[in-house]
This record gives C-alpha cells, structure tokens and sequence, in this order.
C-alpha cells in the first residue's frame, strides 16, 4: 500500500493539497541527481580505467574531488537558493553535472578528468540531500518521515535504474555518446520540474504544511510558539548535532568507499552484466528498507537506534562480502542485499533524528551543514579504500581475491558509526521535543 499524502483536512482556498505532487517531483530529480552523481560514478571509473590505462587510485582521487567540490556547493545552496530561487539552481546544476559527466568520457589527460569532476561534483548537488529536504520540507511536518522516505526512494531508484543503464549504454554506444543522451535527458527533465513543480511554494499556494487549514495551522502555532534560531557557533558546542554528524559522516563514508569500488571488484566475480545487476539489487534493496523503516517506525521511537541498526545491517553485509570466496556468488549478492537494505536509510534518518532533536529554526542549517560535513568527509572514501585494495598488493583485485582488507575496514568504520549515534542518546530535550541547539 503505497504512503498516503493526501491532506487532512482542506487547506485554504480549497485547492488540491500540491505536497504530494512536490514528493513526486523531489523522488524524479533525486533519481536523476543520484543516477548521474553517485551511482554512475563506479560505472565511469570502470569506463575511464578501461579506456585510458589509468590506475585506479588516481581515477579514485577524481572521485574524491568529485565529491569535495560537491561539499561547497552543499554548504553555500541554502543562498543560492535564496539569490536565484530554487528552480534556476537545480536547472543550472543538472546541466552543469551534465556538462561534468561528458567530461569524464572525453577526458584525454588527468587534468581534464579532474576538471570534468568539479563540474559533476558541483552540479549533481544540486539535486541531492538538502535539495530533497528544501522541496519536500515546507510542504510537511507531522508526515515529514514518510515524506521524505518516499522521496529519497527516488534516489534508490536512480541506483536501480542508472547502475546497469550506464553499463548497457557505454557498451552499445561508448562513454561519450551515453553521457551526452543521458545528461540531455536530465536537464529536459528537471528543467520541466522546475516550471510545474519546484516553483510553487505553500505561500503562493495559500497552503499550509500537512495540507491543515490554515485556522488549524494558527491554533497550533499559538499551543505551541516557534523557537527563535540559535546562532550558528551552538551547533560545534552541541552534542546532539555533533554525534549525528560524526555517525552520518562514518556511515556515508563506509558506503560510498563501497560503492565506488563494488561494481569494478564484482566484475571479475559476476561479469559486466552481473555486477550491474548486483548494483540494482543493493538499490532495489534500499528501497524495502527505507519502505519498511518510515511505515513500521512509531511516531515517538528513538530514532538513533533505528539509524544505528541500519548501520549495523550493513556492517554484516560488509562482513559477508569479506567472507566469500570467489567462486561464491550467492554469498556475493547475500553480501549485497544486507549492504542494500540499509543504504537508504543511510540519508533519510539523520535529517529526521534533527528533525526530532532540534527547534524548526534551526532544522535547515543542521541539516545542510551536517550533509556538508558528511560530504566533505566521504569525498575521500574512494581514494582511501582504493588505497587500501592498493596495500594489498593483488595484481587484480575482485571479491574473495585481495578484497576482503577493503570489506574489513569498511566493517570497522561502520562500527564507529553506531557508536557516534549511540552516544547522542538523551543529548535531546527530555520531553521528547525538538530544542534549540546549545
């Protein structure tokens, strides 16, 4: 049964609640934005590794910059969404990560791939996290957890979608033919979003968050007033956010080493078609897992434990892929749905434990700030666990062949991300509401 975000009572001016058509238009550009930023990237490792000779670790470092350049962009979006309108960035962005992904086919000397991969870096960003919590937010409060589930399932799905596209495209046209159709597509796309659905505001809807009345709306305003923002420095003096981000930071790094490296040690294991259809599956699993979390979690649960077993799921998906053979493939894709099913939850729990954890004010600084940290921390997973199958010293690495010091230390970091989470808990207000950071 599929999310209902209909609303609950009728907003003002009796129009159709618009949230829901701002969660479909959040899910497609967050498809679009992981499909050509995050998802694509192993493929096009694999790709420029196959074509030029280069070794990997120096195409793992572009990845790395692909990444940091992403970080100041994430950091800077909530003013430029503020000078240019949040419309006019996620256009400008997905043709820039366009333009960027063309560059990594093209590129003829490791200049230019580094150059390619600011511009993929920077622009992709504009379609990620804090864009899907800038979009979907004003339009939900009380359902924000199903909301934004249900939008960052369209990300998942650019992981189903894009992982074995790209590896079908690049085989039957080349690289640079593929980036050109699929980047001209992403832009069309979020170009037509942009007009229908990024414009529109609940202001300039005469809405109100959840689709309540607006005299609802006022008589919980007035129950329960708006805590002015804290300022900015509280946030490094404050426990709740600096737990939350040193675990969404380990996680994501964990997952992204992985990610970047899966599909290039699969191949020699599973073949080309193979492993994109393990990297689908690792994305079709993220979405049960998602599912299952914003529809099974209760409205008061600890949202720190949740987050951490999630980790902890993918810790063992981590261990199981140490522990395979390589004539194991069925212990490989074991390996694969456990890392899966907890690698949506990896973006979609932190902003809600803030949710929970924070007053309203303050929710859009820590959250793009948090994401910005993480990101600017997990740019360098690839180059540090490529560095890693690099120390191992196998001439071809591949899952049960040289991996398993790779798997073992993505284990171990995923650890710690429990840890930070777990020791945030009871940082927050006793009573359960969000509070002022410091």
């Amino acid at each position: 049964m599929k999310p209902d975000f209909r609303r609950s009572a009728a907003p003002s001016l009796h129009a159709p609640f618009f949230g829901p058509a701002a969660v479909r238009g959040a899910f497609v550009m967050a498809m679009l934005g992981w499909g050509l930023g995050v998802y694509g990237l192993p493929v096009y490792l694999h790709a420029v590794v196959e074509r030029t000779g280069w070794p990997v670790s120096l195409v793992s470092s572009a990845i790395t910059v692909h990444f940091l350049a992403g970080a100041l962009v994430i950091a800077g979006l909530p003013r430029l969404h503020g000078r240019f309108g949040l419309p006019a960035t996620t256009v400008g962005g997905a043709a820039l990560a366009s333009v960027g992904v063309l560059g990594w086919s093209l590129a003829a000397e490791p200049w230019q791939l580094f150059a390619a991969a600011l511009a993929s870096g920077g622009g992709w960003v504009t379609m990620g996290s804090a864009a899907i919590n800038a979009v979907v937010s004003p339009w939900y409060s009380a359902r924000r957890p199903r909301a934004l589930s249900t939008a960052y399932n369209g990300a998942t799905i650019g992981g189903v979608v894009f992982s074995p596209l790209w590896a079908m495209l690049i085989a039957r046209i080349g690289f640079v033919a593929a980036a050109a159709l699929v980047g001209l597509a992403s832009v069309m796309a979020i170009a037509w979003l942009a007009r229908a659905v990024f414009s529109r505001t609940p202001e300039s809807m005469g809405q109100r968050a959840d689709g309540l009345a607006a005299d609802a709306v006022m008589r919980a305003d007035a129950a329960e007033p708006a805590a002015p923002a804290a300022p900015i420095g509280a946030l490094w003096r404050d426990r709740a956010f600096l737990t939350l981000t040193a675990g969404m930071a380990m996680g994501l790094f964990a997952q992204m080493g992985l990610i970047a490296h899966l599909y290039s040690l699969m191949v020699p294991v599973l073949g080309v078609r193979g492993a994109g259809f393990a990297m689908g599956l690792a994305t079709a699993c993220a979405v049960a897992g998602r599912t299952a979390v914003a529809r099974a979690m209760p409205p008061h649960a600890d949202r720190r434990r949740v987050a951490a077993a999630a980790y902890a799921v993918q810790l063992l998906g981590s261990l199981a892929l140490m522990a395979a053979p390589a004539d194991a493939g069925w212990l490989v894709l074991a390996g694969v749905v456990l890392f899966g099913l907890g690698l949506g939850n990896a973006n979609t729990l932190p902003p809600l434990i803030a949710q929970r954890e924070f007053a309203e004010a303050d929710q859009p600084r820590a959250v793009a700030l948090m994401i910005a940290i993480s990101q600017a921390t997990y740019a360098f997973a690839p180059a540090v666990f490529g560095a890693v199958i690099a120390f191992a010293g196998v001439a071809a690495p591949a899952v049960g062949r040289g991996a398993a010091p790779l798997f073992l230390a993505a284990a171990l970091v995923q650890a710690g991300a429990i840890a930070a989470l777990l020791a945030g808990r009871g940082a927050r207000a006793g009573d359960g509401r969000p509070r002022q950071a410091g």
